[in-house]
């Protein structure tokens, strides 16, 4: 199994420690709390590393058995990082509003998936040059509607298997959701969240780019590797 282990001193640098300040806080996130400084908490990182690892195993062994993740991340500081990361492992991801119901009325959101498909598929072979000039216009600005929304996970034929999610609290309908239907879910949790809503719960900062980055890109290149493993067979 390959090495997940990320160093204290790398998640230091990352500005991983910082929560939120103390009055703030969630009193579930307790234990994964060091101490106190100037009003602010400060995460233990050593259980930050183990959750991480522990996080990065599972995303490797959900590749391995072709389990679907989707990366969730629609602040601002999380979006272009999730894009990129998560598209450079194979991975899906929202990074705009989550389009409810996703999870829990794929039926009817899966069809908007498929139209996107369809749209996009129809460009591709020139099925819509036949159409007028004004048609071909609504056509690109569905596209791109729908592409805002679903661009990321377009992939998707039913519910996926795993959420990883950056920021508990701003994607609590997506994560809502996930646990209804029993999807999996990897969060990073900061010092006002409540860690007991994901699976795993990764306690670290989710507001500075530098400390959503490095554990974005951990938890992303962890499932690449896992889908490296079954591609090298």
């Amino acid at each position: 199994m390959a090495d997940f282990t990320v160093s204290l001193e790398t998640l230091l640098e990352a500005g991983c420690h910082f929560g939120h300040q103390a009055r703030r806080w969630n009193p579930k996130m307790g234990r994964y709390i060091h101490s106190e400084r100037g009003g602010v908490h400060i995460f233990d990182l050593a259980k930050t590393s183990l959750q991480l690892q522990e996080a990065c195993e599972y995303l490797a062994e959900a590749a391995k058995n072709g389990k679907t993740v989707v990366f969730v991340g629609t602040k601002r500081q999380a979006q272009s990082i999730i894009r990129t990361e998560a598209g450079n492992a194979g991975a899906g991801y929202i990074t705009n509003r989550w389009p409810g119901g996703l999870i829990t009325n794929w039926e009817q959101v899966g069809k908007s998936v498929a139209k996107l498909n369809k749209f996009r598929a129809g460009k591709e072979t020139g099925e819509f040059s036949k159409y007028t000039k004004k048609e071909n216009v609504l056509i690109d600005r569905e596209i791109t509607r729908l592409d805002r929304f679903f661009g990321g996970v377009a992939f998707l034929t039913k519910i996926p298997d795993v959420l990883v999610v950056v920021d508990i609290n701003k994607e609590l309908v997506a994560v809502k959701e996930a646990i209804a239907r029993g999807v999996f879910v990897i969060a990073i949790a900061d010092s006002n969240t409540d860690p007991d809503l994901a699976n795993i719960a990764i306690p670290g900062n989710d507001d500075a780019v530098g400390s959503i980055q490095l554990l974005v890109e951990k938890l992303a290149g962890a499932y690449k590797s896992g889908k490296q493993q079954v591609e090298s067979k």
